[in-house]
């Protein structure tokens, strides 16, 4: 039996499970630079692929100061690439040599000279030209690993129209040269055609190629129904065209491949309530050919189905067939519509295959497990949402101060407001202490009612803790306002726990920051003041009352006078 090269390490692999204690992947060559909060994630993983790229491009840059060579065995990707042709005569062998640098520039200029000097090019290695020519656009791609990088199916294919096929372009200069050109040489141009939005010119010239009494191969029946779409203004008009491309594949005895499912699916988006129709009878079609669908074929078939912000009831049907195809499972919920069974389902996926690139990157990743968080936190229990807390926070995802209130209002749902404090730690090393309505919900929760002692303990040294981030940060920066309510949340919280003097020191920040306490809250200090007797503390808080001239003071006055033993002077 030939095993595969990895089948040793992915028997390996298949025995650990991630560790939702431990980073990303990423940062695991460097702890001195794991991230702790979201921002910090993406400064660090951008850090990250900035100095790899910047360590690549003075290697590549300057090859000369790094030739020792100190790995035993050799390791190639280490070593920097070879940026300056070696061969320097004209000869067809240096122009080989400089298509496979791709320095389109440089092959075309020897190609010319080659020519000019008698010398005939091989019809292999003009193909080869032409692939290079056609693939990025008539003009030298962007280096690699450098700080600003392109992305080369945006940007790059509408920068680079005008170079491909602009008047007298070298792709097509070339191509006219030829004095019999093959199927690779037409395959070569239509592809660069289609690739580079000349969809007209493709066609066109492949019926040239039909002309020349020569079989399209399956690489140019991709690209031509890919164009399909775009050369057709009605929804039918534009399936007849692809029907007919699959047509003449079959007659032309040409086999259909992945890549050519995949074609049809993505010009199917393109076609409306007619593409709708045709999608599953296309995936038929191809199963009976033994043709798997792939991630990107399940892409297809959702936006065919799906379109951003539509809603999806009435064709749950659809998506539940769509995922039992993804996942090799039968997935058969109670209610279709039940949105968390839908969403555990979806999430389930992940874990088929290398489904999990269907997440994007880091930005996708993001929306993805915070709407994911929303909804467990809706609709689930908070035992169940703890457990996915604790799997994937923050070893995957770093929520933000909205999926936090969530968070909160899930804990207070179920009564489970006990687990506040560690939810605080949780929340100032995610980076969000600083955001004044989550840390005024966190106040609110813990004053609205009592709870045992061990509880009340608990919450008073977490109001402790947040009492530091109200007064100074780093570098005497002021990070939070205090507001009346957030001071009454706090004191209430102390007096709850019996720390009196702490929550006495609190009262005198009213005064300092201009808040006014209300009525409720002198109250509630003046019961914990009169179970432990202390009468100064008493008249000093009918001062205080005075001082703001509530007006409730007489009352206060009054209950002084009635529950407490008074001096003369007090009185």
């Amino acid at each position: 039996k030939t095993w595969y090269a990895l089948a040793v390490l992915q028997a390996l692999a298949s025995t650990v499970k991630r560790d939702p204690t431990a980073s990303d992947y990423r940062f695991q060559d460097d702890p001195y630079l794991t991230p702790k909060t979201s921002s910090e994630f993406k400064l660090f993983s951008l850090s990250q692929e900035s100095g790899r790229n910047a360590a690549k491009y003075f290697i590549n840059t300057y090859p000369k100061y790094f030739q020792k060579d100190y790995a035993q065995p050799h390791i190639p990707c280490l070593m920097p690439d070879t940026l300056e042709a070696q061969i320097e005569e004209v000869s067809e062998a240096a122009l080989i040599e400089r298509i496979g640098m791709r320095k389109v520039k440089a092959a075309v200029d020897l190609y010319d000279q080659l020519l000019q000097a008698g010398t005939s090019v091989s019809l292999d290695v003009t193909n080869q030209l032409l692939d290079l020519i056609c693939f990025y656009g008539d003009h030298d791609p962007a280096q690699e690993n450098v700080p600003e990088q392109r992305n080369e199916e945006t940007v790059g294919g509408r920068l680079f129209l005008c170079f491909l096929f602009r008047e007298k372009n070298n792709a097509e200069r070339i191509f006219a040269l030829l004095s019999e050109p093959n199927t690779h040489s037409y395959s070569a141009l239509i592809r660069g055609m289609v690739k580079y939005g000349a969809y007209s010119k493709a066609f066109s010239t492949y019926t040239d190629l039909l002309n020349s009494r020569l079989k399209a191969d399956v690489h140019t029946f991709n690209a031509l129904i890919t164009a399909a779409p775009e050369v057709k203004e009605k929804y039918n008009e534009k399936w007849e065209l692809i029907v007919d491309l699959l047509k003449q594949m079959a007659e032309q005895k040409v086999k259909p491949n992945l890549l050519t499912l995949n074609a049809v699916l993505k010009a199917l988006r393109r076609c409306g309530t007619v593409g709708k129709s045709q999608a599953f009878p296309v995936i038929s079609e191809m199963k009976a050919l033994s043709i798997d669908l792939s991630l990107a074929s399940y892409s297809h078939l959702l936006a065919i189905f799906y379109k951003p912000g539509a809603p999806i009831q009435g064709q749950t049907d659809i998506l539940q067939e769509v995922m039992n195809e993804v996942s090799g499972k039968s997935f058969t919920p109670q209610d279709p519509d039940d949105g968390i069974c839908i969403s555990l389902q979806v999430h389930e996926l992940l874990g088929v295959g290398e489904n999990w690139r269907l997440l994007g990157n880091d930005f996708q990743q993001n929306i993805y497990y915070a709407r994911f968080f929303s909804l467990l936190c809706m609709m689930e229990n908070i035992d169940v949402m703890l457990k996915w807390y604790r799997d994937l926070v923050p070893s995957v995802y770093y929520p933000s101060s909205n999926v936090m209130r969530d968070l909160l209002q899930a804990l207070d749902t179920d009564n489970r407001l006990d687990l506040i404090p560690q939810i605080w730690k949780d929340i100032k090393q995610l980076g969000h202490a600083n955001r004044q309505n989550l840390v005024e919900e966190l106040l609110t929760l813990m004053a609205r009612e009592k709870h045992n002692q061990e509880v009340q303990e608990s919450f008073a040294e977490c109001a402790l803790d947040i009492k530091k981030i109200y007064d100074t940060g780093d570098r005497g920066k002021v990070l939070l306002n205090w507001t009346a309510g957030s001071l009454s949340d706090l004191i209430s919280v102390l007096l709850a726990a019996h720390r009196r003097q702490d929550a006495w020191d609190m009262l005198k920040l009213f005064k300092t920051h201009n808040r006014v306490p209300s009525e409720e809250l002198l109250n509630k200090f003046l019961m914990c003041v009169k179970e432990d007797g202390d009468v100064n503390q008493a008249v000093e808080l009918v001062q205080i009352s005075a001082g703001f001239c509530l007006p409730g003071t007489p009352k206060l006055i009054q209950r002084v006078q009635q529950e407490f033993e008074l001096t003369e002077q007090q009185r």
